[in-house]
Protein backbone atom coordinates (compact mmCIF):
# COMPACT_ATOMS: atom_id res chain seq x y z
CA UNK A 1 0.00 0.00 0.00
CA UNK A 2 2.84 2.30 0.91
CA UNK A 3 4.30 1.95 -2.78
CA UNK A 4 0.91 2.99 -4.40
CA UNK A 5 1.42 6.32 -2.74
CA UNK A 6 5.57 6.95 -3.45
CA UNK A 7 4.93 9.58 -6.11
CA UNK A 8 2.84 11.47 -3.90
CA UNK A 9 5.00 11.62 -0.98
CA UNK A 10 8.11 12.51 -3.05
CA UNK A 11 6.22 15.43 -4.27
CA UNK A 12 5.19 16.64 -0.87
CA UNK A 13 8.59 16.50 0.23
CA UNK A 14 9.80 18.13 -3.00
CA UNK A 15 7.53 21.17 -2.17
CA UNK A 16 8.35 21.33 1.49
CA UNK A 17 12.25 21.37 0.04
CA UNK A 18 11.22 24.33 -1.42
CA UNK A 19 9.72 26.17 1.20
CA UNK A 20 12.63 25.90 3.88
CA UNK A 21 15.33 26.25 1.25
CA UNK A 22 15.65 30.28 1.98
CA UNK A 23 16.14 29.66 5.62
CA UNK A 24 18.52 26.32 5.18
CA UNK A 25 21.46 28.93 5.66
CA UNK A 26 20.75 29.48 9.10
CA UNK A 27 20.20 26.06 10.21
CA UNK A 28 22.69 23.40 10.70
CA UNK A 29 22.89 19.34 10.59
CA UNK A 30 22.47 17.05 13.33
CA UNK A 31 22.01 13.63 13.93
CA UNK A 32 22.95 12.63 10.68
CA UNK A 33 22.63 8.74 10.46
CA UNK A 34 23.90 6.98 7.99
CA UNK A 35 20.84 4.13 6.52
CA UNK A 36 21.08 1.23 4.56
CA UNK A 37 20.42 0.71 0.82
CA UNK A 38 17.80 -1.05 -0.36
CA UNK A 39 19.27 -3.08 -3.95
CA UNK A 40 16.26 -3.14 -6.15
CA UNK A 41 16.99 -6.10 -8.44
CA UNK A 42 15.01 -9.45 -8.24
CA UNK A 43 14.74 -10.09 -4.79
CA UNK A 44 12.55 -7.15 -4.17
CA UNK A 45 9.05 -8.58 -3.40
CA UNK A 46 6.24 -6.85 -5.95
CA UNK A 47 3.93 -4.79 -3.66
CA UNK A 48 0.74 -7.30 -5.27
CA UNK A 49 -2.00 -4.19 -4.50
CA UNK A 50 -0.17 -1.68 -6.33
CA UNK A 51 0.30 -4.31 -9.70
CA UNK A 52 -3.66 -4.56 -9.27
CA UNK A 53 -3.63 -1.48 -9.73
CA UNK A 54 -2.00 -0.87 -12.32
CA UNK A 55 -2.39 -3.89 -14.60
CA UNK A 56 -5.82 -2.40 -16.59
CA UNK A 57 -3.58 0.44 -17.72
CA UNK A 58 -0.90 -1.99 -18.44
CA UNK A 59 -3.13 -4.28 -20.63
CA UNK A 60 -4.26 -0.75 -22.37
CA UNK A 61 -1.23 0.37 -23.45
CA UNK A 62 0.15 -3.50 -24.29
CA UNK A 63 -2.27 -3.90 -26.65
CA UNK A 64 -2.24 -0.27 -28.30
CA UNK A 65 1.52 -1.08 -28.57
CA UNK A 66 0.99 -4.60 -29.92
CA UNK A 67 -0.95 -3.90 -33.04
CA UNK A 68 0.59 -3.97 -36.69
CA UNK A 69 0.57 -0.81 -38.33
CA UNK A 70 2.77 -2.19 -41.01
CA UNK A 71 4.82 -5.01 -42.34
CA UNK A 72 8.15 -5.36 -44.23
CA UNK A 73 9.49 -8.86 -46.10
CA UNK A 74 13.24 -7.94 -44.68
CA UNK A 75 15.00 -6.64 -41.88
CA UNK A 76 15.60 -2.49 -41.88
CA UNK A 77 18.57 -1.86 -40.51
CA UNK A 78 20.74 1.14 -40.41
CA UNK A 79 23.59 -0.55 -41.15
CA UNK A 80 26.20 0.56 -44.05
CA UNK A 81 26.30 3.97 -46.16
CA UNK A 82 23.03 3.72 -47.82
CA UNK A 83 20.82 2.24 -44.81
CA UNK A 84 17.38 0.69 -46.30
CA UNK A 85 16.35 1.99 -42.71
CA UNK A 86 17.97 4.95 -42.94
CA UNK A 87 16.77 5.35 -46.38
CA UNK A 88 13.04 4.85 -45.56
CA UNK A 89 12.98 7.28 -42.71
CA UNK A 90 14.50 10.26 -44.59
CA UNK A 91 12.13 9.42 -47.57
CA UNK A 92 9.10 9.77 -44.81
CA UNK A 93 11.01 13.32 -43.29
CA UNK A 94 10.67 14.36 -46.84
CA UNK A 95 7.39 13.57 -47.78
CA UNK A 96 5.66 14.38 -44.92
CA UNK A 97 7.61 18.25 -44.71
CA UNK A 98 6.95 18.18 -48.24
CA UNK A 99 3.30 17.64 -48.05
CA UNK A 100 3.50 20.13 -45.01
CA UNK A 101 5.10 22.91 -46.80
CA UNK A 102 2.85 22.74 -50.04
CA UNK A 103 0.09 23.43 -47.67
CA UNK A 104 1.50 25.97 -44.97
CA UNK A 105 4.42 27.70 -47.38
CA UNK A 106 2.85 26.89 -50.89
CA UNK A 107 6.48 25.73 -51.50
CA UNK A 108 8.12 22.18 -52.44
CA UNK A 109 10.29 20.90 -49.76
CA UNK A 110 13.70 20.25 -51.51
CA UNK A 111 15.40 17.04 -49.64
CA UNK A 112 15.49 15.71 -46.46
CA UNK A 113 18.56 14.92 -43.46
CA UNK A 114 18.34 12.37 -40.47
CA UNK A 115 20.93 11.55 -38.47
CA UNK A 116 22.06 8.06 -38.02
CA UNK A 117 22.08 8.40 -34.02
CA UNK A 118 18.71 9.14 -33.71
CA UNK A 119 17.83 5.97 -35.39
CA UNK A 120 18.10 3.53 -32.15
CA UNK A 121 17.43 0.44 -33.37
CA UNK A 122 16.52 -2.12 -36.43
CA UNK A 123 12.99 -3.19 -37.67
CA UNK A 124 13.43 -7.19 -38.01
CA UNK A 125 11.64 -8.74 -40.80
CA UNK A 126 7.45 -9.98 -40.91
CA UNK A 127 4.94 -7.39 -38.82
CA UNK A 128 5.68 -3.97 -37.54
CA UNK A 129 3.94 -2.94 -34.78
CA UNK A 130 3.81 0.39 -33.09
CA UNK A 131 6.03 -0.45 -30.35
CA UNK A 132 8.57 -0.69 -32.83
CA UNK A 133 8.48 3.23 -34.04
CA UNK A 134 9.23 3.70 -30.75
CA UNK A 135 11.66 1.82 -30.24
CA UNK A 136 13.63 3.17 -33.26
CA UNK A 137 12.35 6.54 -32.12
CA UNK A 138 12.26 7.47 -28.85
CA UNK A 139 12.73 11.21 -28.76
CA UNK A 140 10.01 13.98 -28.90
CA UNK A 141 12.05 15.52 -32.05
CA UNK A 142 10.06 17.93 -34.33
CA UNK A 143 10.41 18.45 -38.02
CA UNK A 144 11.88 21.05 -39.22
CA UNK A 145 12.40 22.92 -42.38
CA UNK A 146 15.35 24.79 -43.48
CA UNK A 147 15.36 27.33 -45.98
CA UNK A 148 19.29 28.02 -47.25
CA UNK A 149 20.52 29.37 -49.78
CA UNK A 150 22.28 27.35 -52.49
CA UNK A 151 25.84 28.95 -51.76
CA UNK A 152 25.58 27.98 -48.54
CA UNK A 153 24.58 24.52 -48.65
CA UNK A 154 28.25 23.84 -49.67
CA UNK A 155 28.93 23.48 -45.71
CA UNK A 156 25.88 20.69 -45.69
CA UNK A 157 28.47 18.96 -48.71
CA UNK A 158 31.58 19.42 -46.60
CA UNK A 159 30.29 17.95 -43.70
CA UNK A 160 29.49 15.07 -45.07
CA UNK A 161 33.69 15.14 -46.78
CA UNK A 162 35.11 15.76 -43.53
CA UNK A 163 32.82 12.83 -41.36
CA UNK A 164 32.04 10.51 -43.72
CA UNK A 165 28.75 9.39 -41.42
CA UNK A 166 25.67 7.46 -42.91
CA UNK A 167 23.17 9.73 -41.41
CA UNK A 168 20.62 9.35 -43.93
CA UNK A 169 19.15 11.88 -46.99
CA UNK A 170 16.41 12.15 -49.40
CA UNK A 171 16.37 13.87 -52.52
CA UNK A 172 20.13 14.17 -52.43
CA UNK A 173 23.06 12.38 -53.84
CA UNK A 174 26.73 13.54 -52.11
CA UNK A 175 29.59 11.97 -53.37
CA UNK A 176 32.81 12.52 -52.03
CA UNK A 177 36.84 11.11 -52.86
CA UNK A 178 39.47 10.46 -50.08
CA UNK A 179 37.83 13.15 -47.83
CA UNK A 180 36.71 15.88 -50.34
CA UNK A 181 33.90 17.15 -51.99
CA UNK A 182 33.01 15.55 -55.72
CA UNK A 183 29.56 16.11 -56.45
CA UNK A 184 26.75 17.19 -54.95
CA UNK A 185 23.16 17.01 -56.58
CA UNK A 186 19.59 18.39 -55.39
CA UNK A 187 16.84 15.83 -56.94
CA UNK A 188 19.29 14.71 -59.55
CA UNK A 189 20.31 18.56 -60.42
CA UNK A 190 23.88 20.86 -59.32
CA UNK A 191 22.74 23.37 -56.63
CA UNK A 192 22.20 26.87 -57.58
CA UNK A 193 24.42 29.43 -55.50
CA UNK A 194 21.57 32.04 -56.15
CA UNK A 195 18.47 29.59 -55.47
CA UNK A 196 16.36 29.08 -52.29
CA UNK A 197 16.42 25.43 -51.12
CA UNK A 198 14.04 23.81 -48.38
CA UNK A 199 15.76 21.23 -46.35
CA UNK A 200 13.51 19.03 -43.74
CA UNK A 201 15.50 18.19 -40.79
CA UNK A 202 14.83 17.70 -37.10
CA UNK A 203 15.05 20.13 -34.49
CA UNK A 204 17.93 18.99 -33.05
CA UNK A 205 19.83 19.03 -36.18
CA UNK A 206 18.80 21.95 -37.21
CA UNK A 207 20.01 23.97 -33.63
CA UNK A 208 23.17 22.50 -34.39
CA UNK A 209 23.40 18.79 -33.07
CA UNK A 210 25.69 16.44 -34.25
CA UNK A 211 28.22 19.22 -35.40
CA UNK A 212 26.03 20.65 -38.01
CA UNK A 213 26.55 24.34 -37.91
CA UNK A 214 25.88 24.55 -41.18
CA UNK A 215 22.10 24.74 -40.77
CA UNK A 216 22.83 28.35 -38.75
CA UNK A 217 23.14 30.01 -42.19
CA UNK A 218 19.61 29.17 -43.02
CA UNK A 219 16.05 30.27 -41.38
CA UNK A 220 14.47 27.47 -39.68
CA UNK A 221 10.43 27.28 -40.05
CA UNK A 222 8.67 24.91 -37.48
CA UNK A 223 5.97 22.56 -38.66
CA UNK A 224 4.67 21.07 -35.50
CA UNK A 225 5.14 17.74 -36.76
CA UNK A 226 6.73 15.30 -34.47
CA UNK A 227 9.17 13.23 -36.38
CA UNK A 228 7.68 9.71 -34.44
CA UNK A 229 3.86 10.68 -35.30
CA UNK A 230 5.43 10.85 -38.78
CA UNK A 231 6.97 7.92 -39.20
CA UNK A 232 3.67 6.23 -37.74
CA UNK A 233 1.33 7.50 -40.05
CA UNK A 234 3.27 6.92 -43.16
CA UNK A 235 4.23 3.02 -41.81
CA UNK A 236 0.17 2.96 -41.62
CA UNK A 237 -0.13 4.41 -45.14
CA UNK A 238 1.72 1.46 -46.31
CA UNK A 239 0.70 -1.94 -45.55
CA UNK A 240 3.73 -3.65 -47.33
CA UNK A 241 7.34 -1.36 -46.75
CA UNK A 242 9.02 -0.55 -49.91
CA UNK A 243 12.51 0.24 -49.31
CA UNK A 244 14.75 2.31 -51.21
CA UNK A 245 18.20 1.01 -52.03
CA UNK A 246 19.87 3.56 -54.06
CA UNK A 247 23.18 5.00 -53.25
CA UNK A 248 22.67 8.51 -52.01
CA UNK A 249 25.96 8.77 -50.05
CA UNK A 250 29.08 7.35 -52.15
CA UNK A 251 32.12 8.05 -49.97
CA UNK A 252 34.90 6.85 -52.50
CA UNK A 253 38.59 6.32 -50.43
CA UNK A 254 36.81 6.05 -47.18
CA UNK A 255 39.10 5.33 -44.27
Amino acid sequence: MKNKFLLLGIALATLSACKTASSASSMQLANVKTQKNISINNELKNDDEFVKFIEPYKQKLDKEMNQKISHTNVDLTKQGDNSNLGNLLADYTFDGADEWAKKNLQKNVDAALINIGGIRTTIGQGDILLKNVFEVMPFENEVVIVKMKGADLQGLFDYYAKTQVNNPVSHLYIETNNGQSAKSLINGKAVNPNQDYYIATSDYLALGGDNMKFFAKGESIPTGLKMRDLFIDYFKKNPEVVVNTDVRLNFIGKK
